[in-house]
């Protein structure tokens, strides 16, 4: 049996953040040693936090469009892992959602990614996921979705799907234009096994 499981379990039952959460723990991921794509995220809205279903919202409505995935294949974990850099929703601010919390990353991520080793295609989506995930890179994020990091043709960078991002895609309409049907290809080779 994976390591993996009893680790969700662990994830599931944690209450590190209790005191700070408006809503309380739930954590929401979803992760199989099998899976193909990692969509590296960064929390769960409120709307998602009551369903327990990561990205089951507007934002996940356009990006199950984006990669060209209906809702059946992107919530089954043995081909799509979703691991925000919070995995409970952080409260509402005065401009959209609190940041995440920074305690998930430093207390599981490096554990949970060490389990999921079929990986063909990793997606960061979000400002605090790509400081995680790409720590130190200077470029914008029109510059990142456009050319993926050298040398790893296995990360591809994607604006937030959020509705609150309209204004990026409305100022930069190559991306669904040039780059969602490349990124479409990328993830039906993930999907098959094919190195992206």
């Amino acid at each position: 049996m994976s390591a993996l499981f009893p680790l969700l379990d662990e994830v599931r039952a944690c209450r590190v953040c209790e005191g700070v959460l408006p809503l309380g723990p739930r954590p929401v991921l979803q992760l199989h040693p099998r899976a193909r794509i990692l969509i590296a995220a960064q929390a769960p809205g409120r709307k998602v936090h009551a369903t327990g279903i990561p990205f089951n919202d507007a934002s996940g409505a356009r990006l199950r469009r984006w990669l060209g995935l209906d809702a059946t294949v992107f919530h089954d974990p043995h081909r799509v892992a979703i691991l925000p850099m919070g995995f409970c929703y952080p409260g509402t601010g005065p401009s959209g959602d609190l940041p995440p919390r920074p305690e998930c990353a430093a207390r599981w991520h490096a554990r949970l990614l060490h389990e999921l080793r079929d990986l063909q295609l990793k997606l960061v989506i979000g400002r605090y996921a790509l400081a995680h995930h790409m720590p130190g890179t200077r470029s914008s994020l029109a510059e990142l979705v456009r050319r993926p990091p050298a040398g790893d043709p296995m990360t591809a960078v994607l604006p937030h799907p959020s509705p609150r991002n309209n204004r990026w895609l409305k100022q930069n309409p190559w991306f669904e234009a040039e780059q969602v049907p490349h990124l479409q290809t990328l993830v039906q080779r993930a999907l098959q096994g094919a190195s992206a």
